[in-house]
C-alpha cells in the first residue's frame, strides 16, 4: 500500500481561458481570442497534492485558505480528494489566469496577494506525525509558518522541498530539493555562467553541487524540462534523461515531478530511483497534454466542481500542431484506434497515413472507451503506455486520447484534411465521413497487412492453442 504523504505549501487557483486566435484587433496589433472555454484547476501546492492523491495516496494538505471566492472554489475542488488542514490567510488567495489560443499561452494574469498568517496546533501535529512530506513553496509564506516543525521532521523522515526564489531556503537535512534550472541559477551562491553557458548541463550541475552545500541538503535534483533532471549529492551530478520527447503543455510539470519523487521516497526508494520515477511521471504528464489535459467540469468560481483526468490525451497540443500545419499550407492527416498491443499492421497503416500529408495525429481510445468497445479484459496496455509507444514512431507527429466511443469531438477540434482508415472499411458506413465533409476533409482508405491482430497476439501470448480465425482491422 502507498505511504501517506503530507503536503505543506502555498495553494493557488488556476484558470485557463482557451480559444482560437484567427485575427488581430482593429484598434491594436493584438490577437482576438474567440470561442473561449474556461477551465479551473488547483494550482501550486494544491496541484502537487492533487497529483499525489491521483497516485492513490492518502494525502493531507496543509495550506492557507480564506473566505474569498477563490478559496471557496479551491476548497470545494480539493475536499473530496484529501484531508485539508487550513492555516489563516491574510488577504485573498492568489489566482493565475492563462489565455491560450491553439494550445499556446498568449497572456497570464496574476491576482490576489494573500499570505499565510500563522500556524495552528493541528498543522503542527500533522507535520510531526507525517510519514513523509512534500513542501511546495510558492513564496506565499506557508512553509515559513511551520519552519521549526519542518526542520525537526527533516531529520527523521523523507522530505522533498520544491523551492521558490521568493520563498525561504529549505530546512537542513532535507532528503531532496527540486528546483528548476532557472530557479537553481537564481538561488545558487555560485559565479554567473560564462557567455553561452546559461542553463546548460554544465551550469545546472555546478548549481546543484553548490546548492547541496549551501542548503545542507542530502541531494538536489535540478529539473531540465524535456531533457530530464540532474541529481547531485554534492559531487558529480547524474543525468536522468527523459524517456521520450514530450510536446504537451508543461505547466504543472514541476509539481508532478515533486509529487512523484515525494511518493517514491516515502515508499522507501533511494533518491536515484525516485528521481528516475519522477522524470518518467513528469514526461508522461506533459506528453498527455499537461495542464491542458486536466479537466474540471462544473460551475463558475465559488461553485462545486469535480476533477478528472483524461488518461493520456494531448488534445490542445495536437490541435496547435494541426493549426500550424494548416497555416503553412500543409495537409493534416489523422488516424485513430485503440492500438492495444501495437503490431506490424498498425505500423504499416500509420506509415501510409503519414505519407499522405505533412503531419500525422493519432487519435487513441482511452482505457474506459476501450473497455466499452471490447470488454472488461481490454485494454491489455494502459493509455499512457500506448501513447508512449505511438510517440516513439517516427511517422507519428502527435497523439491525442479521446474518452468517447468515437472520435468525432476530437476530429472537430483537429479539423484534419484526411481521416485515414484501413481498407476493410470500404464496405462500411463511416459516421466520420459526414463530419469531415463539413470542413472539406475526406476519409481516405489505406491498405493494411492481413493476418495481424491484437486479439490473435493476445491469444498466443496467453497460451491458447490457436488464434481466432477472424482478422481485426489495423486499429
Amino acid at each position: 500500500m502507498s505511504t501517506p504523504v503530507v503536503v505543506v505549501g502555498d495553494a493557488l487557483l488556476d484558470h485557463d481561458l482557451t480559444g482560437r486566435a484567427e485575427r488581430l484587433a482593429p484598434d491594436a496589433p493584438v490577437p482576438v481570442v474567440s470561442g473561449l472555454h474556461r477551465g479551473t484547476r488547483p494550482g501550486g501546492a494544491a496541484l502537487a497534492a492533487w497529483f499525489a492523491a491521483a497516485d492513490g495516496r492518502e494525502v493531507t494538505l496543509v495550506t492557507a485558505l480564506g473566505d474569498d471566492p477563490a478559496s471557496r472554489s479551491l476548497r470545494d475542488l480539493l475536499a473530496p480528494r484529501m484531508r485539508l488542514i487550513e492555516l489563516p490567510l491574510d488577504g485573498w488567495l492568489s489566482r493565475k489566469t492563462r489565455v491560450l489560443a491553439g494550445g499556446h499561452p498568449l497572456l497570464r494574469l496574476d491576482e490576489g496577494d494573500g499570505r499565510a498568517a500563522g500556524s495552528t496546533p493541528e498543522a503542527l501535529r500533522a507535520v510531526a506525525a507525517a510519514p513523509a512530506l512534500l513542501v511546495s513553496d510558492y513564496g506565499r509564506g506557508t512553509p515559513d509558518t511551520l519552519r521549526e516543525a519542518l526542520a525537526e521532521a527533516a531529520l527523521a523522515r523523507p522530505m522533498v522541498w520544491d523551492p521558490h526564489p521568493r520563498g525561504g531556503a529549505p530546512v537542513p537535512s532535507v532528503r531532496l530539493v527540486t528546483p528548476s534550472a532557472s530557479e537553481a541559477r537564481a538561488l545558487a551562491p555560485a559565479p554567473p555562467p560564462r557567455q553561452g553557458d546559461h542553463h546548460t548541463l554544465r551550469t545546472a550541475a555546478r548549481d546543484a553541487r553548490a546548492l547541496v552545500r549551501h542548503w545542507d541538503a542530502r541531494s538536489v535534483a535540478v529539473t531540465l524540462g524535456e531533457r530530464g533532471a540532474l541529481l547531485s549529492h554534492g559531487a558529480e551530478a547524474m543525468l536522468v534523461p527523459a524517456p521520450t520527447r514530450a510536446a504537451g503543455d508543461p505547466c504543472g510539470a514541476g509539481d508532478r515531478f515533486a509529487a512523484a519523487a515525494a511518493g517514491l521516497l516515502a515508499d522507501g526508494e533511494l533518491a536515484e530511483s525516485a528521481v528516475q520515477g519522477a522524470v518518467r511521471a513528469a514526461t508522461e504528464y506533459v506528453a498527455a497534454g499537461g495542464a491542458g489535459a486536466l479537466t474540471f467540469a462544473g460551475t463558475a468560481e465559488g461553485g462545486r466542481e469535480t476533477a478528472g483526468r483524461d488518461g493520456g490525451s494531448a488534445p490542445q497540443a495536437a490541435a496547435a500542431l494541426a493549426a500550424d500545419v494548416r497555416a503553412a499550407g500543409g495537409t493534416v492527416v489523422a488516424a485513430g484506434g485503440c492500438f492495444d498491443l501495437l503490431h506490424a499492421g498498425h505500423v504499416a497503416l500509420l506509415q501510409a497515413a503519414r505519407s499522405a500529408g505533412d503531419c500525422l495525429i493519432v487519435c487513441v481510445n482511452s482505457d474506459a472507451s476501450v473497455r466499452r468497445r471490447k470488454g472488461d479484459t481490454r485494454p491489455l496496455v494502459p493509455a499512457a503506455d500506448r501513447v508512449r509507444v505511438l510517440q516513439a514512431l517516427e511517422c507519428v507527429d502527435a497523439v491525442a486520447v479521446f474518452e468517447e466511443d468515437t472520435p468525432e469531438r476530437l476530429l472537430a477540434a483537429l479539423r484534419p484534411h484526411i481521416w485515414a482508415k484501413g481498407a476493410d472499411y470500404a464496405r462500411s458506413d463511416l459516421p466520420e465521413s459526414a463530419l469531415l465533409e463539413t470542413w472539406g476533409g475526406q476519409v481516405l482508405l489505406l491498405p493494411y497487412l492481413d493476418g495481424r491482430s491484437t486479439t490473435a497476439l493476445a491469444a498466443r501470448a496467453s497460451g491458447a492453442e490457436r488464434p481466432p480465425a477472424r482478422t481485426e482491422p489495423a486499429r
